[in-house]
């Protein structure tokens, strides 16, 4: 049995817009917890280690986004389960603190949950639209993820990926990675930006950057030949 490749999606989108490229390396998805079938866990780390404990030793373990934070803390606290690591458009911690200045002000992240509590559905065309700023093929790219988007998970579920974004800082977890790791980030991504990555590789033993020209936040739509073959060229390393 070959070594499993799975991707974990990213925030409130779900797995619809990952299905392309996980078919195309013959991965499968697991899906966040509150997502389709999958109970919520509300606690970051006990969701994480839930993930943790259904996958095999050794996977290979993608994830976007909401789904990198969960990765990386799951490659720092169940070792034995990740044999390699692919960060997609990841960061150590979403919202800016101290000593770490590329992310999202706190309070910007406070206006945008209020705003989803209230109509999800308005926000978040607006929401994608932003974080696609500065790609080359941004509004096809707006309008896929869109399209590809699964069914709005429940409020309570969108509530909790918001508050583990305003919460998380997994710079004490990043130096414990044993796994041979690659960080594919957009170099025009707004929302988490390349600086952001590039610190995060700092803290991860061996880790290195690959940036993409011209992509913001969701580089397996925008450029999706060189995102697949740039995963195919690290897990066959």
């Amino acid at each position: 049995m070959s070594t499993p490749l799975v991707f974990l999606p990213g925030w409130c989108l779900g797995r619809g817009p990952l299905n392309a490229a996980a078919d195309a390396l013959n991965g499968s998805i697991f899906d966040l917890p509150g997502y389709r079938d999958t109970p919520l866990i509300t606690d970051f780390y006990a969701a994480t280690d839930d993930v943790a404990a259904r996958l095999h030793p050794g996977t290979r373990l993608c994830g976007w986004s909401l789904g990198a934070q969960m990765a990386l803390a799951i490659a720092a606290r169940a070792p034995e389960k990740v044999g390699e690591l692919v960060l997609i458009a990841g960061t150590a911690s979403f919202v800016q603190r101290e000593g770490w200045p590329h992310a999202m002000p706190p309070e910007m992240l406070a206006e945008f949950a209020a705003d989803v509590a209230t109509d999800i559905e308005a926000i978040l065309p607006r929401f994608v639209g932003g974080f696609n700023r500065g790609d080359a093929r941004s509004k096809d790219v707006t309008r896929q993820l869109l399209e590809l988007a699964d069914p709005r998970p429940p409020a309570a579920t969108l509530t909790t990926g918001l508050n583990w974004l305003r919460d998380v800082d997994l710079r004490p977890l990043a130096p414990l990675v044993k796994a041979p790791t690659l960080l594919l980030h957009g170099a025009a991504d707004p929302l988490m930006p390349l600086p952001a990555a590039e610190a995060l590789a700092a803290l991860i033993p061996g880790a290195r950057v690959a940036p993409m020209a011209e992509c913001a936040h969701a580089p397996f739509i925008s450029r999706p030949d060189e995102f697949l073959a740039l995963i195919h060229a690290f897990l066959n390393e």
